[in-house]
Order: C-alpha cells, then sequence, then structure tokens
C-alpha cells in the first residue's frame, strides 16, 4: 500500500508567490518614485531657469533705454530700476536663487562695466544663480545640495540723453 502524504506544499506556493510580489514591488515602486522625484526636481530646476532668462532679457531690454522709472527709491538710481524690472518679471524667484551681489555686467570683451553701461555701449548681463535641490532622494545621488546656472543677456544700449551709468 502506497501512502501519500498530501502536505502543505501546494498551500505553501502562494504565500511565497505573494511574499515575492510584495518585494518586486517594494524596489520597482522605490526605484519609480526616485525616477519621479528626480524628474521633478529637474523640471523645477529647469523653468526656474526659463524665467530667470526672461526676467535679465527683460532687464536688459529695459537697461538699454536708460530709464529709471522703476527704482524703488525714486531717486533716479539706474542700477535699482534695471534690477528691480528683473526681479519684476522673476516670478518671484530672484530672492530665490540670486542676490544683487551676483549679477555682473561686462562688455562683450568681458571687461566689468559700471551700472549698465553708457550711451551706445554694448553690455552684457550675467546673473549666476542657485536652485535647491527639494527631495531628500536626488539629493542622497548626487553631490551637491543645489544646481548653479547662469542666465545671460546682451545688448546694445540705445543714445539716451544726460545720464550716467
Amino acid at each position: 500500500m502506497r501512502i501519500t502524504c498530501v502536505c502543505s506544499n501546494r498551500s505553501r506556493g502562494p504565500y511565497r508567490s505573494r511574499g515575492l510580489t510584495t518585494v518586486e514591488f517594494a524596489i520597482t515602486a522605490s526605484l519609480f518614485f526616485l525616477l519621479m522625484f528626480m524628474v521633478v526636481d529637474y523640471s523645477l530646476a529647469s523653468f526656474a531657469k526659463l524665467t530667470m532668462q526672461h526676467a535679465v532679457r527683460e532687464g536688459a531690454r529695459y537697461a538699454i533705454t536708460g530709464q529709471v522709472d522703476l527704482d524703488p527709491q525714486a531717486d533716479s538710481n539706474r542700477k535699482r530700476a534695471v534690477i528691480q524690472k528683473i526681479r519684476d518679471h522673476s516670478m518671484g524667484f530672484f530672492d530665490m536663487v540670486t542676490a544683487e551681489s551676483d549679477i555682473e555686467v561686462t562688455d562683450i570683451e568681458g571687461t566689468s562695466v559700471s551700472g549698465f553701461g553708457a550711451p551706445g555701449e554694448s553690455i552684457v548681463i550675467t546673473l549666476n544663480c542657485q536652485w535647491p535641490i527639494f527631495s531628500p532622494f536626488t539629493r542622497a545621488i548626487v553631490s551637491d545640495s543645489h544646481h548653479n546656472f547662469s542666465v545671460h543677456a546682451s545688448m546694445r544700449n540705445e543714445e539716451f540723453p544726460g545720464l550716467t551709468p
């Protein structure tokens, strides 16, 4: 007579499969969320860079006219007026990513220019910016806790009368 043992081998299969599925899901979900957080971080950094590029271009367009009507202290300071124009077009990112001291104004050869240049002078406005990395997952992978980027705008000043840079 043959005795066969009906053991619980068949019943262990589904439980083992469920445990394996849980582990696979945990690994896959971790990688998925890591990728998603990295995409969000880099997308925000790209949006900030494009916004600041637009802001510095608008500031340069304002600077070449020699106007000073946007000076917040109303004492006809051209530099403060141009910085205010950049700040107005930065959607609030200006104070997050840069400081007024990080604005460089040079001529086309790279020589520093006082203020925003004289009438007829070509200028290059450069903003050096830092965008923070928000995701702790991304921060753990990259060596720095922020993205560094620079935005530039180059234009030639119009012949505006009577103003000094």
